[in-house]
């Protein structure tokens, strides 16, 4: 029965997966990580070694206080200078008190702490070069959101965190990054609970503006929760308390994890197919959903989120961020096919219109 049923499943597949492929970008116009139409001349510049198009491109969003996207170019530029440099010391010779070029250098000094075996005290060394950027960071929530992360790392107790969390909020009450930099600190991983980090991703997301992407928060709460828990080899931190763990399930709430996968639909729906703006909150929705094996849903959003993919989640683990998100939507594909009646109709990917907003 069983061969049988391999058999029915692999006629099913080869005849409409085909079809079910029809509304995917196809695997060699898939981007990882694209910059977008702001991002891209600077990172072009910075690797002729000008740092001009950066500062400027930096000086705009915190003059007109674009926070989310001075969020993402501060990091992007980050993991650039990370391997090539030239640029960002040029910016530095010129203008050693720029706070951007300041902001962009802590935040790849920390990334590079972050990686050390001694990762803590490495992060601890940092903190003269963190503190006069909150200090003088006006209604700037980045720094507060990188200090927010520094912490974690740092070993920082609960009181120095809600501390920071607390100052990154009276900037930006409703700061994507600064949220995500909370819930990774109120996770299983670090120094909370499944509970605690659905808690919190749920009560900002009933909070947050429409189209905000905190709006999402509960499906990054999902994404810890789906990953393996600490034991021999991935022990908490040192210091970090074990409150709210002992009286929870071993196995993840799937029911939480679907109601967080259904608000992340209901956002994602709101932007147009293949808008950039949504595009990790798309990949990593789309990674719940199979994790959650939703195939159909997890198809429709493989669809809308359509040239773009990101390294986050799929490059958690130390694997390939752009060979797992094939895999996947190509698994996807294949288990809807398989689960099609043979002369049935495989559906046309849903979802493929709808309001763009921001």
């Amino acid at each position: 029965m069983s061969f049988l049923r391999a058999l029915v499943g692999t006629a099913r597949s080869a005849r409409h997966a085909p079809r079910l492929a029809a509304g995917l970008t196809p695997d060699d116009d898939v981007l990882l990580d694209a910059p977008d139409g702001r991002l891209s001349p600077a990172l072009v510049a910075a690797a002729l070694g000008d740092p001009e198009p950066a500062a400027k491109l930096l000086a705009t969003t915190r003059d007109a206080a674009e926070w989310e996207d001075r969020d993402r170019y501060v990091g992007r530029l980050a993991a650039f200078a990370y391997h090539r440099g030239e640029w960002l010391d040029r910016w530095r010779e010129a203008a050693p008190r720029d706070p951007d070029a300041l902001l962009v250098a802590a935040q790849l000094a920390v990334r590079r702490a972050w990686e050390s075996p001694a990762r803590a005290e490495r992060l601890r060394e940092l903190d003269p070069l963190l503190r006069p950027l909150t200090e003088e960071a006006g209604r700037d929530p980045v720094p507060w959101r990188l200090a927010l992360d520094h912490a974690r790392g740092a070993h920082a107790g609960h009181a120095v965190f809600e501390g920071l969390w607390e100052q990154a909020l009276l900037r930006s009450p409703h700061h994507y990054g600064c949220h995500v930099a909370a819930l990774k600190y109120l996770s299983a991983q670090w120094y909370g609970s499944q509970r605690a980090a659905f808690d919190f991703a749920e009560q900002a997301a009933d909070d947050a503006a429409p189209g905000s992407l905190v709006r999402a928060l509960p499906v990054r709460a999902a994404h810890e929760a789906l990953r393996p828990p600490p034991g021999p080899g991935r022990e908490r931190p040192a210091g970090s308390g074990t409150a709210g763990t002992e009286a929870e399930p071993a196995a993840t709430d799937g029911a939480r994890i679907d109601r967080a996968a259904d608000r992340g639909l209901a956002l994602s729906t709101a932007f147009a197919p293949g808008d950039p703006w949504p595009a990790e909150v798309r990949n990593l929705l789309a990674y719940v959903l199979v994790e959650r094996e939703r195939w159909e849903e997890a198809l429709a959003e493989f669809g809308r989120a359509g040239p773009y993919a990101t390294s986050f989640p799929w490059a958690v683990g130390g694997h390939d961020p752009l060979r797992r998100f094939l895999s996947a939507r190509d698994r996807t594909r294949a288990e809807l096919a398989r689960r099609t009646p043979l002369w049935g109709r495989a559906r046309a990917i849903p979802g493929r219109s709808g309001p763009r907003g921001h």
